[in-house]
């Protein structure tokens, strides 16, 4: 395959050249948009009239057009929301003219309209690492920026992400995290970053405090190694400003929801900036006996150390305690006929979090050019957990209660090293990426045991069909913990990209990178006779090439066709029928898209075809070394196949600095395409937890004069289509359990809001206004229903 499309690279290089070289007798155009107090201008138009020649600029206000004929132009800057600025230029032959601008506005004014109305289609996103914009990304990509979260009221990242089409929830396993699912493919936490390192999803991440959601769709095992094909998630939180402001602000809602929130910035001196923001949750919830209690603060520093180098240090830390559900459970394996507040978990379960980090990231630019930037990150998360779990009920409704308790911590460290630029082989533009990472992790899981004379207390039976069994309250039984198990993973890569334009129409996209991954014996120590045993199993190493290559088409600015070739490799656990560790699967993922920008940037219209095959996929294996039946799951072998096709369609409007929207729709088709001959999963079913499809609309208008000026109107809907849960079905007949198939559903919300004088806001919003009840299933018996209809408001005080 590699060896195929480095044939095709070198005969495009070859048909192409001559158009290369007929370029250099043309002219270009050089300069600098400033704001009227002489910051740079990020990320604005700057066209030639009556041409398809046009650029953004780049974070330091700088832009350049090539390929320009020698004559007479107009060259106009224009941004969404501001007056367009027009200077007359002559461009001669082979010659680079200079034009700077200096826009009316101000840094402050032209961040606020960024904010309100801009669209940032061209706007690099970190989660692509090469400061590409997002035309010349062979993926699909989508950013939901601090406005949509503020007007939706977003509190937690499955928020967000119903605005991205593709990504959905697949299950809220006893409330002790979120999964996502895109493309077909389980979204862990490898596949979640903060300002692009690894972070734990465990806790739930607070979302409402962000700056923006990055969503980078497709492999991306090139930048970040052993995740999964379908889509790398990054948080970016909000930084410092050097001009005095922030806002507090009070949201309360359905069942006594009350969020004070608080976010302050503002210099420290000339080169030093600082940003607070704190918030603090508490809730009920309309499941009966469930509470929120959560508190979050997230300091930061930027250090303007020279024009060329900035340095951010910053934190964060979440406490997040909550009642752990596993929902309403299932009865003779269909979902309980019982009310959506029912709460069949022991009352005083408890499951208590805590997530801290610290990141320092440090920018050096060389030049125009190249740029280095060096990232180094801490997190610790833990979790104390005890309750009951997966209330799985006879046909006659009755169910064990068997206790639970867990403890853990997790500390992760985190080094990156990327360096960017560009050079020229001849006429041949080349943007380059080098990059290198390391992640070391190590995970204690505590092991405890019943104190004397409670071991009898560690289960008790409800019946599901009666709810007033449910408060038939067990005692909580006293434990102590015996042993802990400590679990290292070790990851390390290094990776190289290359973004080839040919001419201005066509450019090459290539890259590899190699991944080394380990994970040594885990270690168990004996607390009471401080006895250390070492896992039976050897340390697991896995490695891997992950190449890319895509062909990109721009036939003007605006528009990108590119067809694309990628693969990505995830581990596998378990051993083969020699009692060597299973090597990871190499899955191949093809992917093809049109990319538009229309309307001067004001409308951005995608559409991606993709196609995902795993030739490596793990199944048990059907016989031992010595040819005798197999019964033990940990024996595994690559026997088996996955397939993954789909379509993705987004839509992003902002037609005025007042007025934008949000629409998608996905369809994916995840499915076995060859298991085991006689106990394998019924071949060209469904994986468990995919959505086919996905569909998503968001608008909000604001008035911005007359009476009514201030007024804010939005309007949400989102639809899941069908979808199977439970169990696959298997061959002979055999269950570990039965499938649960999930009707189809569409949430509406509705919000409405007031801003006097650009400080002073109110908002609010009523969510799953036709009170639809559905539900998000872990296996058989995390059955949790959707919340139903909710309303929340904000008032908010900007100084």
């Amino acid at each position: 395959m590699i060896n195929k499309l480095y044939t095709i690279f070198l005969m495009i290089t070859f048909l192409l050249a001559p158009t290369a070289y007929a370029q250099t007798n043309t002219g270009s155009i050089k300069g600098r948009v400033e704001t009227s107090d002489g910051k740079p201008a990020a990320y604005v138009s700057v066209s030639l009239d009556h041409t398809n020649k046009g650029t953004k600029t780049d974070e330091s206000g700088n832009y350049l057009i090539k390929g320009i004929k020698a004559g007479n132009y107009t060259i106009k800057v224009s941004f969404v929301g501001l007056q367009t600025e027009a200077q007359q230029i002559t461009v001669g032959e082979g010659k680079q003219a200079m034009l700077s601008f200096t826009l009316k506005e101000n840094a402050s004014k032209l961040s606020e309209v960024t904010v309100r109305g801009a669209n940032q289609h061209n706007k690099p996103v970190k989660v692509g690492k090469a400061g590409l914009r997002p035309m010349d990304v062979p993926q699909s990509i989508q950013v939901i920026d601090s406005t949509v979260i503020a007007d939706q009221q977003v509190n937690r990242l499955a928020d967000v992400l119903k605005n991205v089409n593709g990504v959905a929830l697949g299950e809220n396993r006893g409330s002790v995290n979120e999964a996502f699912y895109a493309r077909g493919y389980s979204l862990g936490s490898n596949n979640v970053f903060k300002n692009g390192a690894r972070t734990s999803i465990g806790g739930v991440p607070e979302a409402s405090t962000l700056e923006s959601v990055e969503v980078l769709k497709g492999s991306a095992a090139l930048l970040y190694g052993g995740v999964s094909g379908g889509a790398v998630i990054n948080m970016v939180t909000k930084k410092p400003k050097f001009n005095w402001g922030g806002e507090v602000s009070m949201r309360a809602g359905s069942y006594d929801l009350y969020k004070p929130t608080i976010d302050i910035y503002g210099p420290v001196s000339k080169s030093i900036a600082f940003r607070v923001i704190a918030t603090k949750e508490n809730a009920n919830s309309f499941r009966d006996v469930v509470k929120t209690d959560r508190f979050y603060v997230n300091p930061s520093l930027l250090y303007k150390i020279s024009d060329k180098t900035e340095l951010i240090v910053q934190g964060d830390y979440l406490k997040s305690n909550y009642t752990p559900d596993f929902g309403i459970g299932t009865v003779g394996g269909k979902i309980s006929p019982v009310p959506r507040n029912a709460f069949i978990n022991e009352p005083w379960a408890y499951n208590n979090t805590n997530t801290g980090s610290a990141q320092a990231n440090l920018t050096h630019k060389f030049n125009d050019t190249w740029k280095l930037n060096v990232l180094g990150a801490f997190q610790s998360y833990s979790r104390n957990y005890f309750g009951a779990e997966r209330p799985v009920g006879k046909a006659n409704g009755m169910a064990p209660r068997a206790l639970t308790r867990s403890k853990s911590q997790e500390y992760t460290y985190n080094q990156q090293i990327n360096l960017t630029g560009g050079m020229m082989t001849g006429s041949i533009k080349h943007t380059l990426l080098f990059g290198a990472d390391a992640d070391q992790s190590r995970t204690t899981a505590y092991s405890f045991k019943y104190a004397t004379g409670t071991a009898a207390n560690a289960t008790d039976s409800v019946n599901i069909l009666d709810p007033s069994t449910y408060g038939t309250k067990l005692p909580m039984p006293e434990t102590y913990t015996y042993q802990h198990t400590v679990t290292p993973i070790w990851r390390m890569g290094a990776f190289a990209q290359d973004l080839i334009s040919l001419t201005e129409q066509f450019k090459v996209l290539a890259g590899v990178r190699y991944t080394y991954q380990e994970t040594p014996k885990s270690r168990t120590y004996d607390e009471v006779t401080g006895a250390v045993t070492d896992a039976v199993a050897a340390t697991k190493v896995d490695k891997a090439f992950s190449p890319k290559f895509a062909l990109i088409y721009q036939p003007i600015k605006t528009s990108s066709v590119y067809v694309s070739y990628a693969n990505n490799f995830t581990a596998n656990t378990g051993v083969d029928i020699y009692n060597v560790p299973l090597g990871p699967s190499i899955i191949d993922q093809w992917e093809a898209g049109v990319k538009n920008d229309l309307l001067n940037g004001r409308l951005s219209v995608n559409v991606t075809a993709y196609h995902i095959l795993n030739n490596r996929f793990a199944q048990t294996a059907l016989t031992t070394a010595d040819g005798k039946p197999n019964s033990d799951t940990n024996v595994k072998e690559f026997s088996g196949k996955t397939a993954s096709d789909g379509l993705e369609v987004d839509i992003t409007g902002k037609l005025s600095a007042n007025c934008y929207f949000l629409a998608g729709y996905a369809y994916n088709y995840f499915r076995y395409t060859q298991t085991l001959p006689v106990t394998g999963i019924t071949e060209g079913e469904r994986v468990i937890g995919t959505t086919p499809h996905t569909a998503n609309a968001t608008i909000f208008y604001t008035f911005d004069k007359g009476d009514m000026k201030g007024l804010k109107f939005g309007f949400s809907g989102y639809y899941t289509g069908k979808r199977n849960a439970g169990f696959n079905t298997l061959k002979n007949g055999l269950q570990r359990g039965q499938p649960t198939y999930l009707t189809d559903y569409g949430t509406f919300d509705f919000s409405a809001g007031y801003t006097f004088k650009r400080k002073l806001s109110l908002l609010a919003k009523v969510s799953n206004l036709t009170n639809e009840l559905n539900y998000t299933v872990h296996e058989n018996y995390s059955v949790n229903p959707i919340a139903p209809r909710m309303f929340s408001t904000t008032l908010a005080y900007k100084f």
